[in-house]
């Protein structure tokens, strides 16, 4: 999670590289606001040198052997007020069930959920703006509830559209981004696609960390990306796609700026043995896997479905 987007960009302001980047979206004529947590704009040291070494060798030749990509667009990825998102299905979603949109528990417009805290069911009439392959935007969904959402274990929302796939297909003949339902890999090709700025970052999977730790939240499981993959605020919520299968893996979340130890914007990754590695610079997003087992018929969330391991109420 992140610090507030206006001093992100005061620190690039500085740096030289400019206050905003060409094109960017804007939520207001104010403009979006932040909180601590996360790689969102809402009212959003220990170093392994060997281990860093290894990890990212594997990255590089697993690179080099990988199918080859697909192209990396973003067609159905959706820009909200302080975040990213994307319209997704499920390996067995059909084309007249509602549409989920995912993005970060951290994005929600209440604010971030407490430690073990699970939502499930709220209302929302939250709305999204749909892109397309360029980046353009071409319409607005709006959502009927937050289906769930949570900040323990995982840093995920999935909000319920009023829309179904069949409707933004014959539309806008867009199509939603698929969930893979197995675990990526280390040294998989990634694109973080973030929809709130129309820019795309490449890189690798370059291994995973067995819980990160983060102010008073720990997700686990957690992908990090090698360094290319420098994501900013506002780039929460982004689906981060497998280029050689164009199925997401994860949902970008957050991200150490300063290089410090388990504090908010400044997350550390802690080992089995409590070990911990802070790693500056370094941005991580949370699996999805995971969540393919807990929505069932109708694409109706239903976490006591046998398999389903996502945190429940």
């Amino acid at each position: 999670m992140r610090k507030p987007l206006v001093a992100a960009l005061s620190a690039l302001a500085l740096a030289g590289l400019g206050a905003v980047p060409a094109g960017a979206a804007t939520a207001g004529a104010a403009g979006p606001t932040a909180s601590t947590a996360g790689k969102g704009v809402d009212t959003d040291t220990v170093t392994s040198v060997a281990h860093d070494a290894v990890t990212s060798t594997t990255a590089n030749l697993s690179r080099v052997t990988a199918p080859k990509a697909q192209a990396v667009d973003f067609a159905g990825t959706v820009s909200l007020s302080n975040c990213s998102g994307s319209v997704i299905r499920l390996p067995d979603s059909e084309d007249n069930d509602p549409a989920l949109v995912m993005s970060n528990g951290h994005c929600l417009e209440a604010g971030f959920p407490e430690p073990g805290e699970v939502i499930v069911d709220q209302p929302s009439s939250r709305t999204f703006g749909l892109l397309n392959s360029a980046g353009t935007r071409v319409a607005t969904l709006r959502a009927d509830k937050i289906a769930y959402a949570t900040m323990t274990d995982t840093d995920v929302s999935l909000y319920q559209l009023t829309s179904t796939y069949k409707q933004i297909q014959d539309s806008y003949d867009i199509q939603a981004l698929e969930l893979n339902a197995t675990r990526p890999a280390a040294g998989t090709a990634i694109s973080v696609v973030s929809g709130y700025w129309k820019r795309i970052y490449s890189c690798s999977v370059d291994g995973f960390a067995y819980r990160l730790r983060e102010g008073a939240w720990t997700w686990k499981d957690s992908v990090r990306y090698t360094s290319a993959c420098d994501t900013i605020g506002g780039t929460s919520g982004s689906p981060v796609v497998d280029d050689a299968t164009g199925k997401v893996v994860a949902v970008n979340n957050t991200g150490n700026e300063d290089g410090a130890r388990c504090t908010d914007n400044n997350p550390c990754e802690v080992d089995e043995s409590g070990d911990i590695t802070v790693r500056e610079g370094i941005n991580y997003g949370q699996q999805t896997y995971q969540i393919v087992p807990c929505v069932g018929l109708d694409n109706k969330i239903d976490l006591s479905r046998p398999g389903c391991t996502l945190p429940k109420p």
